[in-house]
């Protein structure tokens, strides 16, 4: 096993089944430190599933089988500490779920699960979440107000900073896009390239432009088997390695 200090985590041989359906066929990769790893891929490729395997949140899903590993800074996931692995492994949703709360409580609950009670040190974590996630300034002055009546693109960024509330060194983000406006995708987008200074990201997205945009590596995922892994740049090239990558990127399928 490869565990080199360059990778965060090493997947290898990873199989998942929902009862006799298998959907990841064995797949092996890593991911390196401070990167942004973009996922791409038809609907049912496996990508969200990929991501649940992860941080264990597949253990939720009745009747799934799970083989093959997955090391997270060389400790074998299925070893760890689930609640250490989860807050190590940040996730964000496709659609924003906000806890009925104040924007203020959405981003203090973590810290204060953690046993964090003094205010002044919860003050500081929302106040940097919220700038990290690109939010501050409009919230700054209601943070009272409930998260739930933002607007769609605002309590994404919400829920970005929620997860960025226990310091993750891992954020996921699984079609973080899909509901909300261009301009407010690019912003996010921005605070993702500023964010991967700090910590390493992998993005799931059928938005292949947005991969091309972030990403420093790009997988592409098709039927639970991995069809080509490189450079983003390869990948997005007019020769990636496999046709059908040309394929699925210039939408002749997919």
């Amino acid at each position: 096993m490869d565990t080199t200090t360059d990778k965060t985590i090493v997947i290898d041989g990873l199989r998942l089944a929902y009862g006799v359906k298998e959907v990841l066929h064995g797949i092996s990769f890593d991911i390196r430190r401070n990167e942004i790893f973009a996922v791409i891929g038809p609907a049912q490729s496996g990508k969200t599933s990929l991501l649940r395997c992860l941080n264990r949140t597949i253990q939720f899903t009745a009747n799934t089988t799970v083989s093959g590993s997955i090391h997270v800074d060389g400790e074998d996931i299925k070893k760890a500490d689930v609640y250490g692995l989860r807050r190590k492994i940040g996730m964000v949703a496709p659609l924003p779920v906000g806890l009925p709360l104040s924007i203020y409580d959405n981003v203090a609950f973590a810290p204060r699960c953690s046993g964090l009670t003094h205010k002044s040190d919860l003050d500081a974590i929302v106040e940097k979440c919220l700038r990290q996630a690109a939010l501050w300034d409009e919230v700054k002055d209601r943070l009272k107000n409930l998260g739930t009546a933002l607007s769609g693109g605002q309590q994404q960024r919400l829920t970005i900073a929620r997860a960025l509330s226990h310091s993750p060194e891992i954020l996921c983000l699984d079609e973080f896009s899909i509901a909300i406006d261009p301009v407010t995708t690019m912003r996010i987008e921005h605070v993702l390239k500023e964010l991967q200074k700090e910590i390493t990201i992998i993005l799931v997205t059928n938005l292949t432009h947005q991969a091309r945009r972030l990403a420093n590596r790009t997988m592409f995922l098709w039927n639970g088997k991995i069809i080509e892994l490189d450079a983003t740049d390869k990948i997005f090239s007019d020769k990636p390695g496999k046709r059908e990558t040309y394929e699925y990127i210039n939408g002749i399928f997919g």
